[in-house]
């Protein structure tokens, strides 16, 4: 069925424009001011090639891993009538809210080599996460799963699980349905929360500089080498901010309708 136009008042009309400019006129200010004459070069410069190297090693392990957690808790947040959900679900959301800094010091603190968790990690298998690509990948995950996390269990609470009980009832064992039924119906959204999830990482800046650093070629990522760009070199910082602004765009328009609402 069709919707009918809503005719909105005037002034609700210029106040709305107006949120629309304040967040229009930062990238229409990065487009204006880019080198776009001298991108290449920019662009191909070591320290800006060692910064993507980094930056997509760690945005695809981080990917990779919200993959592997990020799916049973959708489900289980979806489909399982645990205690505490409400409690659980806010920690899931918990990342999204709380500043990146504070995220990073909470990571240092608990897996840091006197953390509560590191020190043992260092003692026993002598990992540490602090300072290297491994706790880069540790606070990418920490501030993307959730992204991932929300759009699936959106999609399962969706879809039902109406087909899921209909082939438990007649004889399917759980393992079955969930991959013959309930993983194929999933995929799109999955394809959606992982690329989401993936920009975010790419994106991250605080968590990591506080956990893990800004060390070059190793947790200097595209977001870290854009803001040690601006103190010297702003055209290499410009070019930067386009990349992952190009990154956000192509992520963001084929995946919004898998967590915004459509007319």
């Amino acid at each position: 069925m069709s919707r009918t136009p809503t005719r909105a008042p005037r002034s609700v009309l210029v106040v709305a424009v107006l949120g629309i400019a304040f967040l229009a006129l930062p990238v229409v200010g990065l487009l204006q001011r880019a080198p776009w004459s001298s991108l290449d070069d920019l662009l191909g410069r070591r320290s800006v090639l060692d910064a993507l190297r980094v930056s997509l090693t760690v945005s695809a392990m981080a990917a990779a891993i919200v993959v592997v957690l990020g799916t049973p808790l959708a489900w289980m947040l979806a489909r399982v009538d645990i205690p505490l959900r409400r409690l659980v679900r806010a920690l899931v959301i918990l990342p999204m809210v709380l500043p990146p800094v504070v995220g990073g010091t909470a990571l240092l603190f608990a897996l840091g080599r006197r953390g509560l968790v590191g020190q043992w990690l260092d003692r026993w298998f002598d990992i540490t996460l602090p300072f290297t690509m491994a706790g880069a990948v540790v606070a990418a995950t920490f501030v993307a799963l959730p992204f991932y996390v929300m759009t699936v269990e959106g999609a399962l609470r969706t879809m039902g699980d109406d087909l899921e009980q209909m082939a438990g009832t007649l004889g399917a064992p759980p393992l079955t349905v969930l991959r013959r039924i309930t993983l194929p119906r999933l995929l799109p959204a999955m394809g959606a929360g992982l690329a989401l999830a993936w920009a975010r990482a790419l994106g991250e800046f605080g968590a990591t500089i506080t956990f893990a650093g800004n060390l070059p070629g190793s947790t200097r990522t595209l977001p870290l080498a854009t803001f040690q760009a601006l103190e010297s070199d702003p055209e290499a910082a410009l070019a930067l901010s386009l990349v992952l602004l190009a990154v956000s765009l192509v992520v963001l328009l084929p995946t919004r309708d898998r967590w915004l609402p459509t007319r």
